[in-house]
Formats: C-alpha cells, sequence, structure tokens
C-alpha cells in the first residue's frame, strides 16, 4: 500500500507507482502548455483527471475542452498537448499504464520519444 498527499505544485511530479502503473499530478500556470505535436507516448495510455482550472487537450489534432471532473483518455501513441486558457492554475491527476515517467519526470522505456 502506498499513501501520498498530492500537493499540486506548480510542475509535473511523480505522485506513485507500482508495476504495472503510475500517478503523477500537473500544474499549469494560466497561458501555459505541455506537449506539442512532438508528445507521445508509444507504450503508455494517459488517463488525465481535471481537479480545477480550465483549459484545452489537442489530441492528433481534435481539440477537447477541459473543467474540473472532465477524464480525458489518450491513448499510447497519440501526440497531444494540454493548455492552460483559464485564469487559474489548471491542476490535474494524470494516470499512466504501464509507468511512462521516471521519477523525476523524464520519459522511460517505451515511452520515450523516436529520435528525428
Amino acid at each position: 500500500m502506498q499513501k501520498k498527499s498530492l500537493r499540486f505544485g506548480k510542475g509535473f511530479r511523480i505522485a506513485a507507482e507500482v508495476r504495472k502503473a503510475q500517478a503523477a499530478e500537473m500544474v499549469l500556470a494560466p497561458g501555459d502548455c505541455e506537449g506539442g505535436e512532438d508528445n507521445h507516448h508509444r507504450g503508455a495510455d494517459q488517463w488525465l483527471f481535471v481537479v480545477d482550472g480550465t483549459g484545452v487537450a489537442i489530441v492528433d489534432g481534435r481539440r477537447v475542452a477541459l473543467k474540473p471532473g472532465v477524464l480525458l483518455v489518450i491513448e499510447k501513441q497519440e501526440r497531444h498537448e494540454i493548455r492552460n486558457t483559464g485564469s487559474v492554475l489548471l491542476k490535474t491527476v494524470n494516470f499512466y499504464y504501464p509507468p511512462a515517467f521516471t521519477a523525476g519526470g523524464n520519459p522511460k522505456g517505451p515511452g520515450k520519444r523516436r529520435a528525428r
């Protein structure tokens, strides 16, 4: 068993990990974004749950509005970007199956980006 209190400080932090899954918290300031045209997870699905704030996700060119209570599933290999379009912090909890990042937030294993 693991227990962690989420702080929702600015940025991206791994909160917990077990053998087959991982949880992280992500906080974006107004106007900030994470990801982009080349951002994808080759080996992991991402489940993003919006805790607070508003924004937009662009997943393989499709725009999805983000607001508290929204759960967005981004499947492996789907290119995506998350943008804070509101006036307060965008706070999300993200689950990855299987784990996609190291404790320091760097891609790991099959989740690494392809070299160009």
